[in-house]
């Protein structure tokens, strides 16, 4: 049962550094309060955001 959790903090590192670079970014190109409220949503979901374009481009 403690096998399941092994291995995962290096992803888990990559995800959080996305996620701090993703909402700097948002958050950086708002206007409004609202919008950087938006922002920081999208910071959280930005792995569907870069597959969605991934397959976009890739056709």
């Amino acid at each position: 049962m403690g096998d399941k959790a092994k291995d995962t903090g290096p992803s888990g590192a990559i995800y959080g550094l996305g996620f701090i670079g993703a909402a700097i970014y948002f958050i950086s190109q708002a206007t409004t309060f609202w919008s950087g409220v938006l922002g920081f949503i999208k910071a959280i979901v930005w792995p569907a955001f870069l597959v969605y374009d991934a397959f976009k481009f890739l056709g």
